[in-house]
């Protein structure tokens, strides 16, 4: 494998001049510039990214830690991540933690140890030191940490106000709320207070169901929309708190031989792309997840060139209505 010495020999430059051109610093013939591109492509040589990064003190990198890879919503959030970090010359490494504390901070430190140029958190787990202790740049999703790590949220709450109110004013008697587990202090429970919100003021019966603490283990989805319809028979409306709950609430709904929306109306949360392929497709509040995305790279990028930058960034969401209302 051919190293920056040989590229420097063949070339007859210094390795100081190949190095310059490689980081693009200080100034360089275009013509020398020329050469040591062509004698690098004719040796195949590839930089070693970690040393350049060495140099430079930057090493283009930004991490992404998010609960689950395969959940709709974090798989296009990562897309829309990836695609806007590598738009402005950053490459991403995507850490997959399954909720699992010990697996996180095993990640934090692999993102040390490649010296990432910054963070961002979609992780939900209970552990939060390790991240108000690091010196990279750190951005959270739907998580506030500290008063001077920025996040990003949709409005969770208009959001839930939203879904409820369009239960409840459909003529919805009896309506349940799936959630995620509370204890986890997400801004998403931010929807359920706006929901519990509306049902009060509006004289609703309703109830609320939580997921257990691996909120995106979809396993259990089936078995918790299975009871509720065996338990609560007379339930005539879903707020899910995820196009892919809401899913289930529709398969669950044709098992025991509803029909959707005359018997059940159902709303989800999201507008993930899954929400308008499935039938009957499903009522939704709509997240700006490509803004999140573009949002999150952007608040690293400030902090990395000490630009000022908002601590709070609540992005609106908007009602998307399809056939399950």
């Amino acid at each position: 494998m051919a190293t920056i010495h040989d590229v420097a020999k063949k070339a007859n430059v210094s390795v100081t001049t190949v190095s310059r051109v490689l980081n693009n610093r200080g100034y360089i013939s275009e013509a020398t510039r020329t050469k040591v591109f062509r004698v690098m492509e004719e040796l195949d040589y590839q930089p070693n990214e970690i040393a350049r990064s060495l140099l430079r003190k930057q090493s283009n990198v930004i991490g992404l830690i998010i609960p689950n890879v395969s959940h709709p919503f974090f798989s296009e959030l990562a897309n829309h991540v990836e695609n806007y970090a590598y738009d402005q010359g950053f490459k991403l490494l995507l850490c997959n933690s399954q909720l699992d504390p010990v697996k996180e901070k095993d990640y934090i430190e692999m993102l040390k140890r490649n010296r990432v140029d910054g963070i961002i958190m979609g992780s939900h787990t209970l552990q939060v030191e390790e991240y108000k202790n690091l010196s990279s740049p750190i951005v959270t999703i739907d998580r506030q940490i500290s008063s001077e790590i920025p996040y990003i949220s949709s409005d969770n709450y208009t959001g839930g106000k939203l879904a409820a109110n369009l239960l409840a004013d459909k003529g919805c008697a009896k309506i349940a709320h799936i959630c995620g587990n509370l204890e986890l202090q997400l801004l998403a429970n931010k929807r359920t207070e706006a929901f519990q919100s509306v049902m009060k003021e509006k004289k609703v019966a309703h109830l609320i169901i939580q997921t257990d603490m691996n909120v995106f283990d979809q396993m259990q989805y089936e078995p918790i929309m299975k009871r509720l319809f065996e338990e609560h028979p007379d339930i005539d409306g879903v707020f899910a708190t995820s196009d892919i709950i809401a899913a289930f609430a529709v398969k669950q709904c044709a098992a025991a031989g509803k029909r959707i929306p005359h018997d059940v109306k159902i709303i989800g949360y999201d507008d993930v792309n899954a929400a308008s392929l499935i039938t009957p497709s499903i009522t939704t509040i709509k997240q700006p997840i490509a803004e999140i995305g573009r949002k999150a790279v952007d608040l690293i990028m400030r902090q990395l060139n000490d630009e000022p930058f908002e601590a709070e960034n609540i992005l609106p969401v908007a009602i998307v209505e399809r056939s399950t209302t």
